[in-house]
This record gives C-alpha cells, sequence and structure tokens, in this order.
C-alpha cells in the first residue's frame, strides 16, 4: 500500500470517523475514500488539499515526506558572497552613522549574513 493511503486511512482512524462519516464532510463519496484508503485509486490534489485542511496537516506529511504533520518548516538562507564588498556597502547604508550602536548593529547583521565567521 502507498504512503498516501497509509497516511489518509490513519489520519481517518485518529479522528474516529467512519468513511461515510468523511465522505459528507470531505463532500466526496464512500467508495471514492474507500479507494483512495486501499491503494485502489489515487485521489486527485484538490482532494488532497480538502484532507489536508480538514485534518489541519501540511500535504507534505499526506506525501510522506515528513513525520510530522504540521510539515517541514524550511528557513531560508540566502547565500550570501563571503567578503563581497557590495555586500558591506549595503551593510553600511542600513545604519544612522551617528548612532553609538552603529559598529554592533553592522557587525551583528553580518554575522547573522554570514559575512563574519565567529
Amino acid at each position: 500500500m502507498s504512503v498516501v493511503a497509509d497516511r489518509l486511512k490513519y489520519l481517518r482512524y485518529g479522528v474516529k470517523l467512519s468513511q461515510k462519516d468523511l465522505a459528507e464532510k470531505l463532500g466526496i463519496s464512500q467508495f471514492a475514500i474507500n479507494r483512495y484508503e486501499n491503494g485502489q485509486a489515487e485521489a486527485s490534489y484538490q482532494t488532497l488539499l480538502l484532507y489536508a485542511d480538514f485534518y489541519d496537516v501540511s500535504m507534505d506529511y499526506i506525501y510522506g515526506r515528513t513525520d510530522k504533520p504540521q510539515g517541514t518548516l524550511y528557513e531560508f538562507r540566502p547565500k550570501v558572497i563571503e567578503n563581497s564588498e557590495e555586500m558591506w556597502q549595503f551593510i553600511e547604508m542600513c545604519f544612522d552613522p551617528n548612532s553609538p550602536m552603529n559598529d554592533r548593529l553592522k557587525h551583528l547583521l553580518a554575522e547573522m549574513l554570514g559575512e563574519v565567521k565567529t
């Protein structure tokens, strides 16, 4: 059986719904739910979105890409060219040169962007 079929069945069991009850809530046929859960048919993307919204889980979870129902949150981190003059110019223009914290703030921003190795 496929991961998707297993997940759909597991989610339904988790909230103690019959296939009939779930069909009514999602607006799809009980026959379709049975086929999805037994791996005899593949649900469309739109149908899987209905499942994800109903159970409040991520599509990554339904597709078996993660075991965390809320999904995997990716933290974007821009690729920075080390010792880039352009990056330092950008950092310089971000801060008020008259501020007493100017140097410290610039250094922290550079560390966050990966320019300075600590």
